[in-house]
């Protein structure tokens, strides 16, 4: 991990820049330790983190705006901060979250509102980087932003203390940016605080260890839908069907409509189909293709994968 300097921690704002030269600077192993130390901390001084980081912003972003103007402003912010912005967010409200559930569990009195109001009152190091890329950091009111940026994660900077986080040691996100990973964290800090998610929904620690064990039964037997459903994605729709004994409900020349009834949820429906176009090998692959729990048929299944009724499905040829 870098060092912090002097340098990174200061604005450029000269009335910031005079009263926080001297800042000490506490490490924390992640969000979680940080805001622990800042609830424990008595001589920490006010946050400033409006000299820090609202006004330097607020000033760029109002530079930028008069300069390129609304239609300018609105394409430049899309082809840089934009294109991060979103998927980044959520990875911060994840983060949040994990760290307000991991200190109060999911209590709502004013612990929890003091945690929270630390949360949000952090600047996010790395996780600026989005609306960074957006404004010129260099010589310029934003470039102790972004030198943190480079070197840290989320930090708090007060009148006396800058208390400042290590970045994860560990990330994964699927395609779409979700965080997710089968097994272990999908997002781990240096000192144990971590996230476990399944294409993005989070799950326990120990769920995880436990899906390369799954059986039908266990999974008829999981209580929370959203959990089952993780189940079955890692098992297997068709592996589920066969291991459970299912039945298809029917059969027509498009394929085979499969249905699995599951307690307090909604039944899954899947079309089986075989694809016409023969692999290398010369053999034909089957593909599983959920479609909604009122689907009747196989065809009305195939038809509704295609944006069409069952009565409009009718291919003159199949590729």
């Amino acid at each position: 991990m870098d060092t912090l300097d002097g340098a990174a921690v200061a604005a450029s704002d000269e009335t910031f820049h005079a009263s926080v030269s001297y800042t000490h600077r506490v490490w924390a192993g992640s969000p979680r330790e940080a805001v622990t130390l800042i609830r424990a901390s008595l001589d920490t001084g006010p946050s400033v983190r409006e000299a820090v980081r609202s006004a330097p912003w607020a000033r760029e972003r109002q530079r930028l705006h008069t300069e390129l103007g609304p239609a300018g402003w609105a394409a430049h912010w899309s082809a840089t901060g934009g294109r991060l912005w979103d998927s980044t967010q959520s990875l911060v409200n994840r983060v949040r979250t994990g760290v307000l559930e991991d200190l109060v569990g999911r209590e709502t009195g004013k612990e929890a509102a003091e945690v929270r109001l630390i949360l949000l009152d952090a600047v996010l190091g790395q996780h600026d980087a989005p609306w960074l890329a957006a404004f010129p950091t260099d010589d310029g009111p934003l470039e102790g932003l972004a030198a943190v940026c480079r070197s840290a994660g989320w930090w708090w900077p007060f009148a006396r203390v800058a208390v400042v986080c290590e970045r994860p040691v560990a990330l994964h996100r699927d395609e779409a940016g979700r965080l997710d990973q089968g097994d272990g964290p999908a997002l781990a800090y240096p000192d144990g605080f971590a996230l476990y998610a399944w294409r993005g929904m989070p799950v326990p620690a120990d769920f995880l260890a436990r899906l390369p064990s799954l059986d039908p039964e266990r999974i008829r037997a999981e209580e929370n839908a959203e959990l089952r459903r993780v189940m079955l994605e890692y098992y297997g729709y068709d592996r589920y069907l066969a291991d459970s004994g299912a039945r298809p409900v029917n059969r027509d020349e498009t394929g085979t409509l499969w249905r699995i009834d599951l307690d307090d949820d909604e039944p899954v429906v899947m079309v089986e189909v075989l694809n016409s176009t023969p692999e290398p090998d010369g053999n034909h692959r089957t593909y599983w293709l959920r479609v909604p729990p009122s689907t009747r048929t196989a065809r009305a299944g195939v038809a509704w994968t295609f944006g069409l009724g069952a009565e409009s499905y009718a291919p003159v040829r199949e590729t």
